[in-house]
């Protein structure tokens, strides 16, 4: 017989999990993100070459998570930068409870009129498609993106 955890135990973690990636994000500085990116997100430079503006131009990928109240759940954020405005941008999810792939499907059909065309600096979402949680897995990535690209 499998065993899962109690629906308080998996909130417990869960909330360890957000405390964990806040008190991270708001260690340090751009110079150091790479020692607070543990258990908060990861960030990977696909390409990228100098642009006249604040961001190099490419074509960058990081991960965010963010907590719901059956998991923690992360998301992956690809983004395309050209004279520091967002060109293109492609999210994918391991949705680890159904109602989670519900809410990452919403904000994934959605999140391509919200930031494409944008400047990078202008880019917060809040809500997309109905979807406010998988926000914060978004936006986590987001900053680790605009740190590796910083010109």
């Amino acid at each position: 017989m499998i065993r899962t955890p109690s629906r308080p135990v998996r909130v417990g973690v869960a909330l360890v999990g957000v405390a964990g990636a806040l008190s991270l994000a708001g260690c340090g500085t751009a110079a150091d993100t790479g020692s607070a990116q543990t258990g908060a997100g990861t960030a990977d430079t696909s390409s990228g070459s100098s642009s006249s503006g604040g961001y190099a131009d490419g074509t960058y990928t990081a991960e965010g998570s963010y907590a719901t109240p059956e998991s923690v759940e992360t998301v992956t954020v690809t983004l395309t930068i050209a004279d520091d405005i967002v060109t293109d941008v492609e999210v994918t999810g391991d949705p680890q409870a159904r109602e989670s792939e519900q809410y990452q499907s919403q904000f994934i059909g959605g999140i391509s009129d919200e930031v494409v065309g944008k400047s990078l600096d202008d880019v917060s979402v809040s809500r997309v498609s109905g979807s406010s949680l998988t926000s914060g897995g978004f936006m986590q990535a987001l900053e680790l993106i605009k740190s590796e690209a910083a010109a």
